[in-house]
């Protein structure tokens, strides 16, 4: 069920950063951004930097991807691990005995 979950996430995360990028790119972020830089450089500054390159929507796509898979690992084995050491307590301790009344 864990594993299931943090796929889903990883999913969310994925779609979500390609639609963020997506937004950013359509209001015209990344344009604005290499004019300011591009502006504080100055001429003498040398070749100017076109952030386009740096952060496409391929390397985003990418970088979300791997944090995702990253993600999936990470939060299975967590929570294999916390339902271990769950189990173990429960039997050391006795666990939480719940009970359900008709008053």
């Amino acid at each position: 069920m864990a594993f299931l979950l943090s796929v889903a996430l990883g999913i969310v995360t994925v779609v979500a950063s390609i639609v963020l990028w997506t937004v950013l790119d359509t209001i015209g972020l990344f344009d604005t951004v290499n004019s300011f830089i591009n502006d504080i450089q100055g001429k003498e500054g040398g070749t100017p930097i076109d952030l386009l390159t740096i952060v496409s929507l391929g390397q985003v796509a990418s970088f979300s991807t791997i944090v995702a898979v990253v993600n999936v690992l990470l939060l299975t084995t967590l929570s294999v691990l916390s339902a271990f050491l769950y189990n173990i307590s429960a039997t050391l301790v006795g666990g939480i005995g719940v009970t359900l009344t008709d008053d």
